[in-house]
């Protein structure tokens, strides 16, 4: 059935007008008029205190977004993604990444399969897994203990475990080392091995198809490593797999004992609570990892039951497009007060823009809307000394997400205490600004913010927030009509490369533009040099 463009709506035409009538409204004057607008605009769930007063909105903006979300049928898409139908409609799948953190004794069946309970058998075999190699009982080829673990992957098989471990550092197993491996580059490679020992150090390699040709390049170059100093017979006591491809993972070489097993109802972007995140469990172990996973289910639960105006994920995903499409905001920023979060905007650029970076909607229509926007972020204080000049004074409207949390997970004198008043007075100064004589000096305010609190940042806190972008970026998605799970974005210049590649070391005739044919030249020329 041919639904209507979004954009063509009544809602939306509404929602155009609404934005012309309070274009001039700043916020200094939305405080003045309504002064329970903090208490009205803030919703408290989840775990999570959430104060979207300093946004360019009204309460009737907010029922207006709600409205369009009703016209979009979020909801419905919601139920249907939860209940595992087939929504990923370009790849005939279900979107299950949900049911990677529903609890054991659970049950969905979707097409005569219980995925809950395929789900906590892999969790049950990656906890007997981590107990072994956390209590030094998983020895190597010489009999010691694994000191270090390795993780190759690309793209979700490296951004969410490395963000994650790196979010929970404090929570993990500090006597072992943990390292991530994704690049290409050799230097990646070589950094992350120059002092490790072989005999202690594990590989996890994670690879949906165990064919994604970066992460089986650095796999090989590891296993040459490996071998080189204890044998081949030591790559069985060393390598562990994550995979749905038991056949390749055995031709490489790993006993498919040692294969974690995941689905393909399982995006990359989404896949850190399921088998990809191995290393996050080893570090953290098997219980820290349930509390991750129940922090997620807390967040899941909140976005199916809240009605749409409580609704975290819902609101947030609103504001998304309202600033995009009626405030023709390019991009939107991620500053979490947490150093230990500063790969969490890394993480959000691949969920969000791999998600809804399309110009084509789910019915093979060009979408004539922005979508999409730009995902961006550092740590504060950081980047109060980099990039905030331009989202305080620059021509570009920016709108900001803050990120804290009331208590400081290593406690240093006051030092949370000035990490947690940056954090407030940037979002005040954003709103308000300042005026002054000098308009160098001057300040325009009326910068929207979203700020985001907690009560610390430990496992569930981590789950609560990966979850809350995932549901606001299918907010998005729906709204716009975009299938949020697919990725053919990424395809063509991989197949590309692996045209090109054997061309490098060539000196044959080239069949490519004349910038790619002379760029070739170049380096074969130079490559040796």
């Amino acid at each position: 059935m041919t639904t209507t463009p979004i954009s063509q709506t009544e809602i939306w035409r509404r929602l155009a007008d609404h934005a012309t009538a309070i274009e001039g409204a700043t916020l200094a004057q939305l405080f003045a008029d309504d002064p329970g607008r903090a208490a009205s605009l803030t919703v408290e769930a989840a775990g999570l205190h959430v104060d979207f007063s300093k946004n360019r909105m009204t309460v009737e903006t907010r029922d207006l977004l709600v409205e369009l979300a009703a016209t979009a049928d979020v909801a419905g898409r919601r139920d249907a993604m939860f209940a595992g139908a087939r929504i990923n409609t370009t790849e005939d799948r279900s979107v299950l990444h949900t049911a990677l953190r529903r609890p054991k004794g659970d049950s969905l069946i979707v097409e005569g399969v219980d995925v809950v309970a395929d789900v906590h058998r892999v969790l049950d075999k990656m906890a007997a897994f981590s107990d072994e190699v956390r209590r030094g009982r998983w020895v190597g080829a010489t009999g010691r203990p694994i000191e270090a673990v390795v993780n190759i992957g690309i793209g979700g098989s490296d951004l969410g475990p490395a963000m994650a471990y790196r979010a929970l550092r404090p929570h993990s197993d500090r006597d072992r080392t943990f390292r991530f491996v994704s690049n290409i580059d050799p230097t990646d490679l070589h950094e992350a091995l120059v002092d490790l020992d072989p005999a202690t150090t594990m590989f996890i390699v994670v690879s949906k198809t165990f064919g994604t040709i970066e992460t089986l390049t650095n796999a090989r170059s590891a296993r040459a490593w490996l071998t080189g100093a204890l044998g081949e017979e030591a790559v069985a006591k060393h390598f562990v797999a994550v995979s749905t491809s038991a056949e390749r993972v055995a031709e490489f070489g790993i006993d498919t004992t040692n294969m974690f097993e995941f689905w393909d109802w399982v995006g990359g972007r989404y896949s850190v609570p399921s088998a990809v995140g191995l290393s996050l469990m080893l570090a953290i172990g098997p219980d820290g990892f349930h509390r991750f996973l129940a922090g997620m289910r807390e967040m899941d639960e909140h976005f199916l039951s809240a009605p749409p105006e409580r609704n975290l994920p819902m609101l947030m995903g609103l504001l998304g497009v309202w600033y995009t499409n009626f405030f023709a905001a390019q991009s939107t920023a991620v500053l979490p007060y947490a150093d230990h979060l500063s790969r969490f905007p890394a993480y959000l650029q691949q969920l969000d823009m791999e998600s809804n970076g399309k110009g084509v909607d789910r019915e093979g229509r060009t979408v004539i809307v922005d979508s999409g926007p730009i995902v961006w972020g550092e740590p504060g204080t950081n980047g109060q000394h980099a990039f905030y000049q331009l989202i305080h004074q620059g021509t570009r409207l920016i709108p900001a997400d803050f990120i804290g949390f009331s208590h400081a997970t290593d406690p240093i004198g006051a030092h949370h205490d000035l990490l947690m008043a940056n954090l407030f007075a940037q979002t005040e100064a954003l709103a308000f600004g300042q005026d002054h004589d000098d308009p160098q000096r001057r300040f325009t305010g009326n910068r929207p913010t979203t700020t985001i609190l907690g009560d610390r940042l430990d496992p569930e806190a981590l789950g609560r927030l990966i979850a809350l972008y995932e549901h606001k970026v299918f907010t998005m998605g729906t709204i716009w009509g975009i299938n949020s799970f697919d990725q053919f974005g990424v395809e063509l210049g991989k197949v590309l490369a692996v045209a090109i590649e054997p061309e490098l070391a060539g000196d044959g005739d080239l069949d490519h533009d004349g910038s790619t044919n002379a760029l070739i030249r170049w380096y074969r020329a130079n490559r040796l040099g």
